[in-house]
């Protein structure tokens, strides 16, 4: 538990670093974003992928973006799994030692009115070795509001439905993970 807990502690620093870095990066004083997360939420996944003979016939985790701020995802092993889709094609991801994958999530391309895009991505198993990985998801805290920041849409339209974070969360949950069809139902037209 204390080894989690140190792990946790350490991968929120690096996700509150990098969203100061983005928020800079917009125009924006680092505090638009980072009050938003005081007391946010995090949650961490272990994630197994065992072996299997018939590869090319499963998943290990369909096609989907996350809905939080930023996911760090840890390939704890060699065996290359996570993919990200890119006009249209899967590229794999491959692991580095060490080295975290920052992925962007629905919230914060909401938040950035489509600046920033989340991340499409899927994991598929090795027909012959396990892969492990730790996938650490950052979200603002429950009081948010998930809609476009107004200090970057004052000249410009909202490209995305504003709701609290509570229902944002029941919302995406109770979908299937299908792509980003989530975060489509979330544009408005």
């Amino acid at each position: 538990r204390s080894t989690l807990d140190r792990y946790s502690g350490a991968v929120k620093e690096i996700a509150d670093s990098l969203l100061a870095t983005m928020a800079e990066n917009l125009g924006l004083k680092q505090e638009v974003i980072a009050d938003r997360c005081v007391g946010g939420v995090q949650s961490v996944r272990m994630n197994y992928y065992p072996p299997c003979a018939q590869a090319d016939k499963v998943i290990g985790f369909s096609p989907h973006s996350d809905a939080d701020l930023l996911t760090l995802v840890l390939q704890v092993n060699h065996v290359q799994g996570l993919q990200i889709k890119r006009n249209g094609s899967w590229f794999p991801v491959r692991p580095v030692e060490g080295a975290l994958i920052v992925n962007i999530g629905d919230i914060f391309e909401i938040f950035t009115n489509g600046r920033y895009r989340s991340i499409e991505h899927r994991a598929v198993v090795d027909p012959k070795e396990e892969r492990l990985s730790s996938a650490a998801f950052h979200s603002p805290n429950i009081d948010a509001t998930i809609g476009p920041l107004k200090e970057l849409t004052a000249d410009e339209d909202e490209a995305y439905k504003t709701v609290d974070h509570e229902n944002f969360m029941r919302l995406f949950f109770a979908t299937k993970l299908e792509g980003k069809s989530f975060l489509d139902r979330m544009k408005l037209k």
